[in-house]
């Protein structure tokens, strides 16, 4: 049993792990959001210019931190909680509600997702989809192919979530291995 509880415990941490990494990577978007929407703000009003592919690029910015970030905001439990009932929870409970809402609400969420847009990005990569903007951004498609990469993400934080919960229903408290790394103070 020890080995399970283990291996678990390990899975959950490469799981955990992943989420880290790639939100702190995409994190980095957020300044150059911030850079490029300064950088609009100045050429439209002080030099009274525009692209419409550099007001798209912020867009695109936006909407790859929001689907990417979204697993990693989970990992931290930083997502927002109605949880008038969940906080006065013991900790099983929290867990048992932590995995119920993973298999019967996430779970079906993400693959429903997944599996939905697999074909929509199939026939946007094709293509090689390009904005609709006269002037826009030419890789449509790039931005699309996030989508399934998002619900796999978050899958696999899902699959974390549930595998600590088990743990913490078997009477074991999982090791906060990623816990002090999720502290880091990000960009």
């Amino acid at each position: 049993m020890a080995n399970i509880t283990s291996g678990m415990q390990g899975l959950a941490n490469i799981l955990d792990k992943i989420s880290q990494r790639s939100g702190e990577a995409i994190s980095w978007l957020t300044m150059l959001m911030v850079t490029i929407t300064c950088l609009i703000v100045l050429l439209r009003y002080v030099f009274d210019q525009g692209w419409i592919w550099l007001q798209e690029s912020v867009t695109w910015m936006h909407a790859m931190v929001f689907m990417i970030g979204a697993a990693f905001t989970m990992q931290r439990e930083d997502h927002v909680r109605v949880d008038i009932l969940y906080r006065g929870m013991t900790i099983k409970k929290q867990a048992l509600v932590n995995l119920l809402g993973t298999i019967f609400l996430l779970f079906p969420t993400t693959l429903l997702i997944l599996f939905s847009s697999l074909g929509y990005v199939h026939d946007s990569w094709n293509y090689r989809e390009v904005s609709q903007e006269a002037g826009g951004l030419q890789a449509l498609y790039i931005l699309k192919g996030v989508i399934p990469l998002a619900a796999t993400l978050l899958t696999l934080q899902g699959l974390s979530l549930a595998l600590r919960s088990i743990l913490v229903l078997m009477g074991i408290t999982p090791r906060a291995d990623t816990a002090a790394a999720s502290e880091k103070v990000l960009p």
